[in-house]
């Protein structure tokens, strides 16, 4: 474990990492003994910093909950980061793309709460009734920590590489729809990239963030009303550079487009 100072030192790298798009080197490979709780206190920094300065914490993400994430990482457990409210865009948007580090996208589904949802004992049902609806979203993946052999504890403290979120298609109520089976064709440049089905998420999107709530519950937190949930991706990142165009099909439920510049 490590001690406050030390928290606070990592935030600092890593605030100025993202403020000047660098790297710094891998947090395990200089702190052997960081633990898990190590790294959501550097996050927890992370957020309390940022909603210090003014920013609005709208929700919250969870990464590596699918088989096809964790071969792409190497990490087999789920992990979750904070959303401000200045990295949401809109269906349409063109987002510039410097000001990310190895830009990746994926694609997913997020909740939109209307009610305070909290563990310990959060269950897939509890989830499901306190959803308000469900819209596709694509997640910027942007990394402030080396990539190559990263841990989960480099990528927690990261604030799971979230860069910023793009949500658009049709929401609809989860009552409405089998969320197992939603399923998306992912373009970049009109080229289709890559294809998944939402079950890939723990079997059910709604699980992740059952996950998510009882997680938070014991750092002493809840979700609450008006949170948005990004529930995990169902494709393999993929990259993105300066003047691609991205479109996500999800069928029913619509689609998202957005142009890096």
């Amino acid at each position: 474990m490590l001690d406050e100072k030390q928290h606070i030192a990592i935030a600092d790298e890593l605030a100025q990492a993202e403020k000047d798009r660098t790297m710094v080197p891998l947090l395990t490979a200089r702190f052997p003994g960081m633990s898990i709780e190590d790294s959501y206190a550097v996050q927890r920094e992370w957020v309390r910093r940022g909603e210090e300065n003014g920013r609005r914490l709208v929700g919250r993400k969870i990464g590596l909950t699918s088989k096809v994430m964790q071969e792409a990482t190497g990490i087999t457990e789920p992990d979750y980061g904070a959303i401000f409210e200045d990295q949401v865009y809109e269906n349409g948007s063109t987002i510039e793309h410097a000001q990310f580090s190895n830009v990746r996208i994926e694609v997913e589904l997020a909740f939109v709460l209307k009610e305070e949802l909290k563990g310990p004992n959060c269950s897939i049902f509890d989830v499901l009734r306190a959803t308000e609806y469900v819209v596709p979203a694509l997640e910027i993946l942007s990394s402030r920590i080396e990539m190559e052999g990263r841990t989960i504890v480099d990528t927690i403290s990261d604030n799971a590489a979230l860069g910023a979120m793009v949500y658009g298609g049709n929401p609809v109520d989860p009552a409405d729809v089998d969320l197992r089976w939603v399923s998306a064709l992912l373009y970049r440049n009109e080229s289709i990239e890559d294809t998944g089905v939402a079950a890939a998420v723990l079997n059910h999107p709604a699980m992740g963030v059952a996950w998510l709530a009882n997680k938070l519950h014991a750092h002493g937190d809840s979700l609450a009303a008006g949170d948005i949930i990004l529930a995990g991706s169902f494709t393999k990142p993929m990259w993105v550079e300066p003047g691609d165009t991205v479109h996500a099909d999800y069928g029913k439920l619509g689609s998202i487009t957005c142009r890096f510049q």
